[in-house]
């Protein structure tokens, strides 16, 4: 059977998230523990009481990344999984790469805290921001971009994640200017978003060289990865050690092709794809990027059943 599987990124968390999963799972306690015992920070307190801690990025990232992981082990506990490919939307292509054991959850949850505090402290001293864009294409949109952007202050397009669905960060004084621009150009909607780091621009510079050196120093990266990983930075995988961490670097400073991916993904003869992780947003944004592409989101107990038959059936 062809499938690929997916694994979201931040803003797919919510309160509560995975409790269904939770109850009828034994093995989301035990992620989430080892999760919670590898970072010294209690993770299901902060998924069910807390949701201004939740939406911290520093607590975000490593809730996400276990969220995403424990689910894929939910559905790897009830079908033996055998994608043609995975991968993962910014944060979650960390999940993806634990999931084909390039890295272990422990290593690469005290990866993603340091890169949550690292992209927090490249926006020390800078009021950033993010938008959503809708109903203009990609050209258009970074024709803005480079007009409004001035040696002090930048904006970037960062997330295309369909045809018109492009988010772009930066400066926050030029994101709210951008508006009607963008509405000029054509645009639906442009919905400055509740964030305020700049992610996938190049103001995560120093973030990536912090992450480069981390990763390698690491000594316990395996060699023998179970699937390939579409990467976010050119919607291609890697073969080596050196070219997947190359990728990562990249990633936290470059633009996410999400949609690129999911037509790489495509181009390989794959329709069919599992969201694994919290929420339907992937599952969402596939509807928009190709009419054939078939999705389930495993983020709640009725819909296990659902992606098992998928891996198993033609």
């Amino acid at each position: 059977m062809k499938y690929s599987i997916v694994f979201p990124g931040q803003g797919s968390q919510s309160l509560g998230m995975l409790s269904d999963l939770r109850s009828n799972f034994s093995v989301v306690n035990e992620i989430f523990q080892e999760a919670s015992d590898a970072i010294n920070a209690d993770l299901w307190k902060i998924v069910n009481d807390d949701q201004e801690l939740l939406s911290h990025t520093e607590n975000t990232q490593p809730v996400m990344l276990a969220a995403g992981y424990a689910t894929y082990k939910v559905l790897a506990s009830e079908v033996n999984l055998t994608p043609i490919s995975i991968a993962g939307h910014s944060l979650g292509e960390y999940t993806a790469l634990v999931a084909n054991e390039f890295i272990s959850l422990e290593d690469c949850l005290n990866l993603v805290v340091i890169r949550a505090k690292s992209m927090l402290e490249a926006m020390d001293g800078i009021e950033g921001g993010m938008a959503a864009v809708i109903g203009l294409n990609a050209e258009d949109i970074q024709s803005v971009c480079t007009d409004l952007s001035t040696d002090k202050e930048l904006i970037q397009a960062v997330n295309f994640n369909s045809e018109k669905q492009i988010v772009v960060a930066g400066h926050m004084n030029i994101i709210k200017d951008s508006v009607p621009s963008f509405k000029s150009k054509g645009a639906k909607l442009v919905k400055v978003l509740p964030v305020s780091i700049a992610a996938h621009t190049t103001l995560m510079n120093e973030c990536s060289s912090v992450l480069d050196k981390l990763l390698i120093n690491m000594n316990n990266i395996n060699n023998n990865f179970l699937f390939p990983v579409i990467h976010n930075v050119d919607a291609k995988p890697k073969d080596t050690n050196s070219d997947i961490i190359n990728a990562l670097c990249k990633q936290v400073k470059s633009p996410v092709l999400w949609t690129k991916t999911i037509e790489s993904i495509r181009g390989m003869s794959i329709t069919k794809f599992i969201e694994i992780g919290p929420g339907n947003v992937l599952s969402g944004l596939n509807k928009r990027i190709a009419s054939d592409i078939s999705s389930v989101s495993i983020s709640n107990y009725e819909n296990i059943n659902v992606a098992s038959e998928m891996c198993l059936n033609d």
